[in-house]
């Protein structure tokens, strides 16, 4: 049966063999990501080229995602490695302590301009929220704290204001030339860290085109508080989003968590963008061969919340059992997507249509889900009309043949859209359709008898001119029929 979310497997140390990365294709990986927070340009390039090459000798496509650090807002070193805090103890935030001389009472910050964005009575979460300090003054380049929550705390851990609002700028200097390192290795998608506004979404978008790669797609990871509010905004200007879990969860409260991102799922497809979940979602399988239930039912919660795709971070970059917890995953989100509600859909029921390809696209599925069609099989140069298709739940495939590699991996990401290498420019309609459903039969999908849906255009090889649904029926059709097509 073939899985209809995707996902994605972030690459690192237990992944880099090529026995493993194989290991990862044949398990079912369908996009990779590379975390621009470790490693070096060289690994990175050789991850991006390696894993296309087994990918490639397997007969797979596999997406490439580069993943930016971002603004990493973090407190300094202690000189003797930790601290140990309670409730009640003063502690200190100083912008002009040496970055490696934390004490008991203070430690500087890799963020100069903290203590410009705070006041008395703001709260900062450290290590992912398990130290709370409340500010009681900021005293110039001092931000003089009550611990209200204590606990160990060690070098290098980060730093997140309550309810969001630090004003360090989504790219930094180190982003700009990684963006540089995404366009040589001809990244499918950048993803881009702490997105506040759609002006940081643009920003990426223009350094990519100066780089010379404007056709890499850009996921916007919504972590920060105010992004929220704006996220419509944000998703208008990105390729798809993620719901980066992690500083999210700290920013705005573990609780939130859950509404927020079935809403963020939700507004993503309705704008005909996609969403990828993440963050710890099989965690416990870094060191363990089996997720947790609760694992197994927020990978199934977000299958059902329509995510594109759902995300693996150390579980595959440092973990124990990298296709296991790929299988497992896998598993899962099968089973979820036999659940009704991730079949059903009133997307766009109710609007009109901007472009032919877009209504063609939403005719074809509003058709195979109620004609009992096996598979649909669209002719694209561009993927557009994939991705409209799979905005829509269904249980049925959809094959994106094209002969655009670049538009090959990027499907990679989109939910129930599967690549094929296709070129037939120079053949007649009906021997381009025939050979559509030849290769639908060749995969083994469909079977005579089984009803298809074809969709292309006249002009084929021309981007975003998909205007034709043709409705077929494997092996009852004539050369005329195969000829005959309504637009």
């Amino acid at each position: 049966m073939l899985r209809r979310t995707k996902i994605v497997a972030t690459l690192g140390p237990a992944t880099d063999s090529p026995e493993a990365l194989d290991k990862l294709i044949e398990a079912g990986i369908d996009v990779v990501r590379l975390n621009f927070s470790h490693g070096s340009e060289e690994e990175h390039l050789n991850r991006a080229e390696t894993v296309r090459n087994r990918a490639r000798a397997h007969g797979r496509q596999v997406g490439v995602m580069a993943d930016l650090q971002g603004p990493k807002i973090r407190i300094g070193k202690f000189v003797g490695g930790k601290i140990q805090l309670a409730e009640g103890d003063a502690f200190c935030i100083d912008m002009g302590m040496e970055i490696d001389a934390g004490t008991q009472e203070a430690v500087g910050t890799t963020y100069k301009e903290l203590h410009n964005d705070l006041s008395r009575g703001d709260s900062l979460l450290l290590d992912d929220g398990r130290i709370v300090l409340w500010v009681r003054d900021v005293d110039g380049n001092k931000v003089n704290c009550r611990v209200t929550v204590g606990g160990a705390l060690s070098n290098n851990k980060g730093i997140n204001l309550q309810g969001g609002g630090l004003s360090a700028a989504a790219l930094t200097d180190k982003d700009r030339a990684d963006i540089l390192i995404a366009a040589k290795m001809q990244a499918d998608y950048v993803a881009v860290s702490f997105v506040r506004s759609a002006e940081d979404v643009r920003e990426a978008r223009k350094l990519l085109i100066d780089a010379g790669w404007g056709e890499c797609g850009i996921v916007s990871k919504m972590e920060r508080a105010e992004a929220i509010p704006v996220a419509d905004e944000i998703i208008a200007e990105s390729d798809g989003i993620m719901v980066a879990r992690g500083d999210l969860g700290v920013e705005i409260g573990d609780a939130s968590l859950p509404p927020v991102q079935k809403r963020l799922i939700k507004l993503a497809r309705s704008m005909d963008r996609f969403a990828i979940t993440a963050t710890q979602m099989m965690e416990s399988m870094i060191e363990n061969p089996i997720p947790t239930r609760a694992e197994v039912f927020d990978v199934a919660n977000a299958v059902l919340d329509g995510t594109d795709a759902v995300m693996l971070s150390g579980e595959t970059a440092v973990g124990k059992y990298p296709e296991k917890v790929v299988e497992a995953m896998s598993n899962i989100c099968i089973e979820a997507e036999q659940q009704r509600a991730a079949k059903v859909s009133g997307h766009r029921m109710n609007e009109h249509f901007r472009r032919r390809d877009e209504a063609i696209a939403m005719a074809a599925m509003y058709t195979a889900n109620h004609l009992g069609v096996k598979a649909i099989a669209s002719l694209t140069e561009s993927g557009h009309t994939a991705l409209w298709m799979s905005r829509i739940s269904s249980g049925i495939p959809i094959f994106a043949m094209t002969r655009n590699l670049q538009t090959r991996r990027k499907v990679t990401m989109y939910r129930g859209v599967y690549p094929v290498s296709f070129d037939l420019t120079d053949k007649s309609k009906g021997e381009i359709n025939q050979e559509m459903i030849d290769e639908l039969v060749r995969r083994g999908v469909v079977r005579t008898k089984d009803t298809v849906i074809l969709t292309k255009g006249d002009l084929v090889g021309e981007g975003g001119g998909t205007n034709t649904m043709k409705i077929c029926r494997v092996g009852s059709m004539s050369a005329d029929d195969l000829d005959a097509e309504s637009s």
